[in-house]
């Protein structure tokens, strides 16, 4: 028994010589990658030159990295454990700097020092996802290149994060600034917290209210769904006909889905802008709801031919031979098996048909009519200020954000696996 006790005391013993090293190695590079990127920001958004002690960063983080080493010994550390390493690093990191808290220009002390003791805490965090699972107790090389690859992991995904926030953050910081203030120093990118939260969002207001952009948030919504409700029901029906169904010319037209999109947009304006003057329906939503399920629906119907191909048919005849119509078992068997396919598509259109301008330029005179995108040709003149338009542009930007995270989870597929029992 006491043979057999031994392993299990020596699992739990410190860190070996070498989990101890990757561990300080680990926990140097998040915390010199966290105050990297403050020190970017200082520069950055505070307009101004931090003198940042890398030095004195390296070593805490280290630091910061042997705790966690310690303190787990080779299981996951708790929340707790990192909260009061990051803290009291952090702290022990602002005592050996004399105080001198990274700066953001004009915002307060404070806020300076509450930077800095959160950088810890993400720097922290970063050393506990990197030592996971990781056994520090017996040193192998398989554990320094999975150290080195999760620090070029996180060192890559900061990087490429950075330039996608970017210049939604550039539209953002623009469209809460002055005008004057845009004017004197258009590249500072901080955001002026002296100000009132109703001079911040003057741009926000002047953009709603004055250039009626309520109303093309309407418009805009109702064409989108409207575009997104007639196209998904036509391309179901042609989809699940080109790929169950069987008649004349069932291959060429299940080739030639695509066949609108060998035209360029600009081609088919001029004799579309003919007609519907004709016709009477330009200048009128109807009339950008006949060209936009147009430009919609072979995409979409191609996409969906293409799910349809992967579900299984003998569901479809077992609803049939229950007694269920050809519409029953779409309605019933496939449209719920084809979820995920519907909802990449439907917010595929939605996305066209909200962010269109074109047709909606040239189709649309009357102000009352605008969509977002056609609204925001108004603002880019000499006349508006900067920051109204990137106001605008925030507006347009944000719900396609919000919609796309909300649909991301209808978005896996799957669902029909275990469908047909072998």
């Amino acid at each position: 028994m006491a043979q057999l006790a031994r392993p299990l005391v020596a699992e739990r013993s410190s860190p070996a010589l070498g989990g101890i090293v990757g561990a300080a190695v680990m926990g140097a590079l998040s915390s010199g990658l966290t105050c990297g990127v403050w020190s970017f920001l200082a520069v950055v958004i505070g307009d101004v030159s931090a003198a940042l002690p890398l030095g004195w960063a390296l070593f805490s983080g280290a630091g910061l990295g042997l705790g966690l080493a310690f303190f787990r010994r080779g299981k996951t550390s708790p929340w707790t454990i990192t909260l009061f390493l990051g803290l009291a690093v952090g702290v022990l990191w602002l005592l050996l700097t004399g105080l001198r808290p990274l700066s953001l220009g004009q915002v307060r002390p404070f806020w300076g020092v509450t930077a800095c003791l959160l950088s810890f805490l993400f720097a922290a965090q970063l050393t506990r996802y990197g030592l996971r699972d990781l056994d520090l107790s017996q040193p192998r090389r398989d554990l320094f290149e999975t150290l080195l690859l999760r620090a070029l992991r996180a060192a890559g995904f900061v990087f490429f994060l950075s330039v996608v926030i970017f210049p939604f953050y550039f539209m953002v910081v623009s469209s809460l600034k002055a005008r004057a203030a845009l004017l004197q120093n258009p590249t500072y990118l901080g955001i002026d917290l002296t100000r009132s939260l109703g001079d911040l969002l003057v741009g926000y207001r002047e953009v709603l209210v004055t250039f009626d952009f309520l109303r093309y948030i309407g418009n805009s919504t109702f064409v989108a769904l409207a575009t997104v409700v007639i196209t998904l029901v036509l391309a179901i029906l042609g989809a699940y006909a080109v790929t169950r169904l069987r008649f004349p010319g069932r291959t060429f037209m299940s080739r030639a889905i695509l066949l609108i999109y060998m035209f360029p947009a600009i081609i088919l304006v001029i004799p579309l802008y003919a007609i519907f003057t004709q016709l009477g329906l330009r200048d009128t939503l109807p009339g950008l709801l006949i060209v936009y399920p147009a430009t919609t629906i072979p995409v979409a119907l191609y996409m969906l031919r293409s799910y349809f191909q992967t579900l299984p048919a003998d569901l479809e005849e077992a609803g049939m031979i229950d007694g269920c119509s050809r519409l029953s078992v779409i309605w019933r068997i496939t449209l719920p098996l084809s979820l995920p396919a519907l909802a990449s598509v439907g917010l595929y259109i939605f996305m066209i048909a909200w962010n269109e301008f074109l047709f909606a330029f040239m189709f649309s005179d009357n102000p009352d009519i605008y969509t977002l995108s056609r609204g925001m040709v108004a603002l880019n003149s000499q006349e508006v200020p900067r920051q109204f338009l990137m106001a605008g542009a925030v507006i347009v930007t944000v719900p396609i954000m919000l919609i796309f995270f909300f649909f991301e989870k209808y978005l896996v597929g799957g669902l029909t696996a275990g469908g047909v029992k072998g």
